[in-house]
């Protein structure tokens, strides 16, 4: 398990406590300000400023309330807020994207960004397209099968066997989501041309300035081109985006629940090690690598339990 630690101010915390409303924890460590557990991350906020992230994800989650270190003698060249969404974006024709699978053990990531015009957003509304949490599996299949005739869209799959690749280099997880929204967005240029959208929204996993940078040496596009925490209740492209992702996500766990035997568990819970470990007891480690991303905690506790059944 991996740590991370921030220091922010007051104001800050408030606005993290807003943004995990619904995943809070009841109890309370001294002095904390609240504890919430949320993609597959525990983030634990004091009163002293210091917040703490543990688990799998912890530097990602933490990229996303860090702020860039500034040199002191110079002035930044442009204010923090001008990747914030302007007031009327929910009014604009926009590409929206997001992501899903990042805080899974089993399955890929996969990003979709979707280009919703503003002559179609009371369609999206009557179909019933809003933030895939709030949708159960189901609702996602029917809701997603009807965006795919009508939206504009691009969807990349990260496959765990590239992930695991790209992991084992050293890339961040931050980064290859960086670079996946990045290629979404320009391939969905390409196919909506020459029509331009008013602006780009992006679900925001990490500052502006840490996503361009994990874009260095790649072509990009950054004027029109917005971020926000929880945009998919921002503007309904996001909503679509994360629709079509999530719906990529179940068929893809679909595919890999065949190839290992069994239904495959979501999240990187108590289930997910006990599936893990029967993995490994039935097909080997290497089976296990193939459908996860391995370098989760979850693949040393699945370790441990197929080692302790093997024992008895």
């Amino acid at each position: 398990m991996s740590n991370a630690v921030i220091k922010i101010d007051q104001p800050t915390i408030l606005k993290m406590k807003s943004y995990y409303s619904s995943d809070l924890g009841s109890k309370l460590p001294p002095g904390a300000v609240f504890t919430a557990k949320s993609n597959g991350c525990t983030i634990t906020a004091y009163k002293s400023g210091k917040v703490l992230f543990q688990g799998n994800l912890a530097a990602e989650e933490a990229e996303k309330w860090s702020k860039p270190e500034q040199k002191t003698t110079k002035k930044p060249s442009k204010p923090l807020t001008v990747f914030s969404p302007p007031a009327n974006i929910s009014t604009l024709s926009i590409i929206g994207s997001d992501e899903v699978g990042t805080g899974d053990f089993f399955g890929p990531i996969t990003v979709v960004a979707a280009y919703v015009k503003k002559d179609q957003i009371p369609l999206l509304q009557e179909l019933g397209v809003k933030d895939s949490k709030h949708l159960n599996d189901k609702q996602i299949s029917v809701i997603a099968k009807n965006l795919l005739s009508i939206v504009p869209y691009s969807l990349l799959v990260l496959h765990n066997e590239k992930y695991n690749q790209l992991q084992n280099t050293g890339m961040s997880q931050g980064k290859m989501k960086a670079i996946l929204h990045n290629q979404a967005i320009n391939k969905l240029y390409d196919k909506i041309e020459p029509e331009v959208p008013e602006a780009v929204l992006i679900d925001q996993f990490a500052e502006p300035s840490i996503y361009f940078k994990h874009l260095s040496g790649i072509s990009y596009r950054k004027e029109n081109t917005f971020f926000s925490t929880k945009a998919e209740g921002i503007h309904l492209a996001v909503a679509a985006a994360s629709i079509l992702a999530r719906y990529a996500f179940l068929k893809e766990m679909d595919r890999l629940s065949e190839k290992a035997g069994m239904t495959l568990p979501k999240g990187a819970g108590a289930k997910v090690d006990e599936a893990a470990a029967a993995i490994i007891a039935k097909k080997g480690e290497s089976t296990l690598r193939s459908l996860t991303k391995f370098h989760f905690a979850n693949t040393d506790k699945a370790k441990k339990l197929a080692a302790r059944k093997k024992d008895r």
